[in-house]
């Protein structure tokens, strides 16, 4: 197993790892409860397993009753199901992200509090830290509402994600995407602080944000740069 990399085949879970994707979407539902980024059932996790299928979360269960086992592995290519479980009703949004960024390994869907109130107001959230655009990206997109688990969720999603690691959902929630699992739970976690951090300055009398080139710039250098020298500590 490997963390996370710059191109599409350094994935995390490769075909015969499922026992561990299982175990790691599994844990991953509970670190997403116990930092408040989930509440219940709601939101849910997938990793790339290979080339060509996913281990997701399954639809309407609590992340704390959930085993290794309950984990719902699906083709990406026509979603079939392979055993037996109801996977996530945001499936296909998850697909749809592996199927049009081959180098993502892992997808996180959350209903936290600061991104779903800015998702509410359908606000982009521009470059408010450096943390925050090193992740996530130069700003964080809202995608156009669509019903959960509808073909226009998927289209929305991937357009308002180009270019970017993660997106909020209109009066919805949240996506936030990464190389590895663990990389995807950090871009959760600075997706729901930035959008904090947005909110916050605007009661101050506005945001200002980094300049453009200088965010694009901070996100280049954590893909291609930051991130792998993490892979064996940081320096």
């Amino acid at each position: 197993m490997s963390g996370p990399g710059g191109n599409g085949t350094d994935r995390e879970f490769g075909d015969g790892d499922e026992a561990a994707a299982r175990e790691a979407v599994r844990a991953a539902g509970v670190e997403l409860v116990e930092t408040g980024l989930v509440d219940g059932t709601w939101g849910n996790i997938s990793v790339r397993l290979g080339g060509d299928r996913m281990v997701i979360t399954p639809s309407g269960r609590d992340y704390r009753s959930l085993g290794a086992a309950d984990m719902v592995v699906v083709e990406l290519a026509g979603g079939s199901v392979t055993g037996a479980g109801k996977p996530s009703t945001e499936a296909p949004m998850h697909r749809s992200l592996y199927l049009a960024r081959p180098a993502l390994g892992a997808v996180v869907h959350t209903h936290s509090a600061a991104a779903s109130t800015v998702a509410a107001a359908r606000r982009e959230v521009p470059a408010v830290l450096d943390d925050f655009v090193q992740v996530v990206g130069p700003s964080l997109r809202v995608a156009d509402y669509a019903l959960p688990g509808s073909g226009r969720m998927t289209r929305v999603v991937v357009r308002a994600m180009a270019g970017r690691m993660a997106c909020l959902l209109a009066n919805h929630g949240a996506v936030a995407a990464g190389r590895s699992l663990p990389e995807a739970l950090l871009c959760a976690r600075m997706l729901e602080k930035g959008c904090r951090s947005f909110i916050e300055a605007e009661f101050l009398g506005g945001a200002v944000p980094l300049h453009p080139v200088e965010a694009w710039a901070m996100h280049q250098v954590f893909l291609h740069k930051y991130s792998r020298t993490a892979r064996g500590g940081r320096k």
